[in-house]
């Protein structure tokens, strides 16, 4: 999960971590950008059907990242965690399969969600290093993908 002990006792994030968390969410933009910037509608259409793989696998290794910590011992594990962390892939699928605005629209609302489920439920046990950096993350993809639910509308495309 790229965390590293501080001599002070606390867990921060390595910051080749961080930039990769970062970086994962570069292929939304692109995508928002394709939407709204492509002057032929098949290259609009397919900017959007990848922001919708991006945002499914996205929000999949979301939960990855929990059957991790529950393997390597790091969370519990009982029926409640492992809906939990097979919920992002999921509602992941379920975007997909959907496609278009609806599917960008679940996408946005499941990153939100599971943040929250995080946030509220598990922020005791998890590093607040990888809360703080997960909560920025889910930010940017949420508003990544409304705005290209939104500018799908105008480019077009449902």
């Amino acid at each position: 999960m790229g965390l590293t002990e501080q001599r002070a006792g606390t867990t921060q994030l390595n910051s080749l971590a961080e930039w990769a968390g970062y970086l994962s969410v570069v292929p939304l933009v692109l995508c928002l950008a394709g939407v709204g910037l492509l002057p032929d509608y098949p290259g609009r259409e397919l900017a959007q059907r990848i922001a919708l793989a991006w945002g499914a696998v996205w929000l999949a290794s979301a939960g990855a990242v929990h059957w991790g910590l529950a393997l390597a011992g790091r969370l519990p594990w009982d029926a409640a965690r492992v809906a939990g962390a097979l919920a992002p892939a999921l509602i992941g699928a379920a975007g997909a399969v959907l496609g278009g605005q609806p599917g960008l629209a679940v996408l946005a609302v499941g990153c939100g969600g599971f943040w929250l489920y995080e946030h509220r439920f598990l922020g005791s046990e998890l590093p607040p290093a990888y809360l703080n950096l997960r909560r920025q993350l889910t930010l940017a993809a949420c508003m990544l993908l409304a705005l290209t639910m939104f500018v799908s509308d105008a480019a077009g495309l449902s």
